[in-house]
């Protein structure tokens, strides 16, 4: 199962368009996913719930996050994500943040529509969270790529005794 290394995650985390869901828990202990934007600087993955979205009173009340960022094309890389989310900047703190929420707009749409995106949810409260990737737990995964070999590509455990690919890669592990 081939793992993305350092540098084609650093890549594919700084890739435009691509969304990220988050996993948050619930008061009743049910999970909530739900897609959202994100900027991945420094370290941590940042992305900024708005007021009365159901996600951000959870986080308030259990930073405990799960983060999949993924595609739908190949070579499917993913890169999940389990950690705390850290609220950086609460409500009415926007302007200290200003930069940095144009950037996760403009990885969504050109400068301009940033720009009107800003103007036109600027008065929705909203703040900052990151996950730091140094504490959590990370996992990445892709498809081979041409010159890898194609057996394996799931993690051994999730093949069945006698299965040929199994037998290939060397049986339980």
């Amino acid at each position: 199962m081939p793992k993305l290394t350092a540098d084609e995650m650093e890549r594919f985390l700084a890739e435009r368009e691509i969304l990220m869901r988050i996993a948050v828990v619930r008061e009743d202990g049910g999970p909530l996913v739900t897609p959202i934007w994100f900027l991945h600087e420094n370290g941590a993955i940042h992305f900024t719930p708005r007021k009365r979205s159901e996600w951000f009173a959870c986080l308030r009340r259990d930073p405990r996050a799960a983060l999949c960022i993924d595609e739908t094309d190949q070579p499917y890389r993913k890169v999940l994500i389990e950690g705390s989310a850290e609220l950086l900047h609460d409500i009415g703190e926007d302007d200290a943040w200003r930069d940095l929420y144009r950037r996760i707009a403009e990885r969504y749409t050109s400068p301009e529509g940033a720009d009107a995106y800003i103007r036109n949810t600027i008065n929705q409260p909203r703040g900052l969270y990151r996950v730091a990737l140094e504490t959590s737990k990370v996992t990445t995964w892709r498809m081979p790529v041409r010159g890898e070999a194609g057996e394996g590509i799931w993690h051994h455990r999730y093949y069945e005794e006698g299965a040929a690919f199994r037998n290939r890669i060397g049986g339980p592990r």
